[in-house]
């Protein structure tokens, strides 16, 4: 330790040693701020389904990254981990140097745990807390080291859904990686009815797996991918010949485009909707809460005929990731 008391370098390696049981063994930018990382744990891990997620970790002597809001970091804190839970994503496909190469990935088939993950810069409020996990991991790529909790745990599930039933699965960023797992199980498995994966982003560089959806779609004509944006120049400017304002998943599905688009009427009868990403979009108030001035995607579903998932199993029914 230096004279302050915090670690120095030689005791920052024994804390690796000590805490740390996975490798970075990829890391995939998107932009500066949007990310892919693939983890191999040092212990292959426990069987978990799609949807689930898992907390990950660094310690707080790592460094933060350039540009993210500062952290004063107790002498008593800075020997401890910082951990964050992830849902788990997938390749969807696997890469060119597997010996599967171009086959479908599902969870249950790779040895590694794959995250799409945000930098969060700086805190929400000038009063909120600086971001703990991402500055730190941000910092870090392949060969790096890292904590992977022992535990995938999650209640985000598919279910028992019917071969001949639509999923329709709408989520907003980084949202869309526990229905990136949940498609490519289902593919995998047969499934005949609509696959229907629905992003919601600012801009088209926000989307993270475009390459995968689109072979995915070339392979499989009963699935279907949706980047929707808010912020390009067609969402924001109506005197362009391909304006078409923005793509908020509330509106479209109102509107009745998001079916249009699907080329199907995504109707209670026959379909399955999963929901995950900003609360907002989800729109679920707590017994008591207020009601928000823009409706989220639940009352929306319910009002046009579905039910949640904890009411009566079969189509018809909502299920969402709850992050609070």
């Amino acid at each position: 330790m230096d004279e302050l008391g915090y670690p120095d370098d030689e005791e920052k390696r024994l804390l690796r040693e000590r805490h740390y049981n996975a490798t970075i063994i990829k890391r995939m930018d998107l932009t500066e701020d949007l990310a892919r990382f693939r983890i191999q744990c040092d212990e292959p891990v426990m069987p978990f389904e799609p949807g689930q997620y898992v907390a990950i970790g660094l310690g707080n002597w790592e460094p933060r990254l350039r540009g993210t809001q500062p952290e004063d970091v107790p002498i008593k804190k800075s020997r401890k981990l910082v951990r964050r839970a992830y849902s788990i994503s997938c390749p969807m496909l696997h890469d060119a140097e597997s010996p599967k190469a171009g086959e479908l990935a599902p969870v249950d088939q790779i040895d590694y745990l794959e995250f799409y993950i945000t930098l969060v810069r700086q805190g929400a409020t000038a009063a909120s807390k600086p971001p703990a996990l991402t500055p730190r991991l941000f910092g870090k790529g392949e060969g790096d080291r890292i904590c992977v909790e022992r535990k995938i745990t999650g209640r985000y599930l598919l279910g028992d859904i019917p071969a001949d039933e639509n999923v329709l699965m709408l989520g907003t960023g980084t949202g869309e990686a526990p229905h990136n797992a949940m498609a490519t199980t289902l593919l995998s498995g047969g499934h005949r009815g609509k696959v229907v994966i629905a992003t919601s982003v600012r801009y088209q560089s926000d989307i993270a797996y475009q390459s995968e959806h689109d072979e995915l779609m070339r392979r499989f004509p009963n699935y279907c991918y949706l980047p929707l944006t808010t912020r390009e120049p067609k969402n924001l400017e109506p005197n362009r010949p391909d304006y078409v304002g923005k793509q908020y998943l509330q509106t479209m599905f109102t509107t009745g485009k998001l079916a249009e688009l699907v080329g199907d009427p995504l109707a209670p009868g026959n379909t399955h909707v999963f929901l995950c990403g900003n609360p907002d979009m989800i729109g679920y108030v707590p017994p008591g809460g207020d009601v928000p001035d823009r409706p989220g995607m639940l009352p929306l579903l319910r009002a046009a005929g579905f039910h949640d998932a904890t009411e009566t199993p079969g189509p018809g029914t909502i299920r969402f990731e709850k992050y609070w």
